[in-house]
């Protein structure tokens, strides 16, 4: 009974902080003409509720994509239609077609936060609570230190409750998937991944794990016995679901095509901002928007995709367990960002969900890579004047995450899996690899300490412009460069000890 009462405790003050961060200024507050990411989310509403379904994605006189035409899969498009009645229904004014266009009054603001907010109670929170309690070992405090700390994470909190997003729908059904998953309930995990999927098309980060996975499973099993009734069961279970969301829009091929081309505009180019990904970052030494071609660039993003997801995924369908599957969704989700097409900066919270199912394992890699996905998107919260927010909510985190989770006393060589590293280090005398490591911890968290002050007290040199983001990307993009080589060497290390870890359901 007290366990529960402190999960309450916990579940109750991570509303308090989305709330609190609600309050404040969100995406293009008053910037005409396109205003920001809540328009955007305002005019799905007003799209969906005014227009037939077969016009949504379709560029009309009355449906102009270029001003936040939909570029998500149906699911969220449903969604927004479902606010848009319970909209409709409070003030017509706000869904109103075409004169409703930035529209913002104080009520209509704590409407579109209460929707972030009720879908993350009813989606994100629920699976944070239900993964923590059934799929981490430790005795009950620490669960409910886990549970707390994840529900904490500032990245996820200032995109959605900030700039004003609605993330935690799919990160949260993607977690129930991987959820079913461990349990061994394989269908239904592939239902939630496939809503996942079908609410944003970014969940590809994650789709080569769950069917590496999958599959491995299934040939372990036996293609001859049960594993295939396992493989039939599951393609069954994703066709009929994806054929349920699309349902609507399979009244032709053209109409399908054209949701497809919406979700997937690769004519948008390689770059997208300065992201903290391998291009932003190399394209300050070798000007590759230069020197290759839009088609090019395609092509060297999807071949160095497949090529650094590629061991991880062989890993996983050799060794398919529950221990490998998580470690193969942090490598997955972070080679997409590191060398994918259009990577975003909010992208990098597609890597932070599988690191978060980490926090139990591995506290203090895990609170490292947190810390920075949220610093790397610094120059987006400024813009949205989030930087009280964002000083706060970084402080409290890591705060409590290093102190609940024991994270710099629980970081032996073997707690941190650094065996391997004695191996790939052959050459060199015997190092203390957990102090080097802590002292690289404190190092970087005073870096990007520094770097976020210079950001807002330094006015940069007009011939440098653009010298404080690009100084957060590229410290962000050695960061996670760093965490990805780390934990593809854990992955493809010998597996851990725990019990959890070693479940191969």
């Amino acid at each position: 009974m007290q366990t529960w009462s402190l999960v309450s405790i916990c579940v109750l003050l991570g509303v308090v902080v989305r709330w609190g961060v609600s309050l404040n200024s969100y995406s293009g507050s008053g910037k005409p003409p396109m205003f920001g990411d809540y328009e955007a989310q305002r005019h799905w509403q007003e799209v969906t509720y005014n227009l037939p379904l077969q016009e949504w994605y379709v560029n009309t006189t009355e449906n102009d994509l270029n001003y936040w035409g939909l570029d998500y899969p149906p699911l969220t498009a449903y969604h927004s239609l479902i606010c848009a009645y319970v909209a409709k229904s409070i003030n017509s004014e706000w869904v109103e077609l075409h004169k409703s266009r930035g529209y913002e009054s104080p009520t209509h603001k704590l409407f579109m936060r209460a929707t972030v907010l009720v879908a993350d109670l009813i989606v994100f929170i629920p699976a944070v609570v239900v993964y923590c309690f059934c799929l981490t070992d430790g005795s009950s405090k620490k669960k409910v230190s886990t549970v707390f700390c994840f529900l904490l994470y500032p990245g996820l909190i200032l995109i959605d409750y900030g700039h004003f997003q609605y993330n935690g729908v799919s990160l949260g059904l993607t977690l129930w998937g991987v959820l079913a998953l461990g349990l061994g309930w394989d269908a239904l995990g592939s239902v939630a991944f496939c809503l996942a999927l079908n609410y944003k098309q970014m969940e590809l980060y994650h789709a080569l794990p769950f069917f590496c996975y999958l599959l491995g499973k299934s040939v372990k099993l036996g293609l001859m016995g049960r594993g295939l009734i396992l493989l039939v069961r599951i393609a069954s279970t994703v066709l009929v679901t994806f054929a349920l969301c699309w349902l609507p829009f399979l009244s032709g091929p053209g109409h399908a095509m054209q949701v497809v081309r919406r979700i997937f505009p690769v004519a948008r180019g390689l770059f997208e901002d300065k992201v903290a990904n391998t291009w932003c970052s190399l394209n300050i030494l070798i000007k590759i928007r230069s020197i290759l071609s839009s088609d090019s660039q395609l092509y060297l993003s999807l071949v160095c995709t497949l090529l650094a997801v590629l061991p991880s995924c062989i890993r996983l369908l050799t060794k398919p367990s529950f221990w490998q599957f998580k470690l193969a969704l942090v490598n997955s989700s972070l080679a997409f960002f590191l060398f994918s097409y259009q990577v975003h900066e909010k992208s990098i919270l597609l890597a932070a969900l599988p690191v978060c199912l980490l926090l139990n394992d591995l506290p203090l890699m895990a609170v490292w890579f947190l810390q920075a996905s949220t610093f790397s998107m610094l120059p987006l919260f400024l813009k949205d004047g989030l930087l009280v927010p964002y000083v706060v909510t970084s402080l409290a985190f890591l705060f409590f995450s290093i102190y609940l989770l024991s994270a710099l006393e629980t970081c032996s060589e073997d707690e941190l899996r650094l065996g391997a590293y004695h191996k790939l280090l052959f050459c060199l005398p015997k190092l203390d690899l957990a102090r080097i490591v802590r002292w690289k911890f404190y190092i970087s968290v005073a870096v990007m300490a520094a770097v976020s002050v210079a950001t807002v007290a330094l006015v940069p040199p007009p011939h440098l412009p653009d010298l404080f983001p690009v100084l957060v990307s590229s410290t962000a993009f050695v960061h996670f460069l760093g965490t990805f080589i780390y934990f593809n060497i854990v992955q493809f290390s010998e597996p851990s000890s725990r019990k959890s870890q070693k479940k191969t359901n």
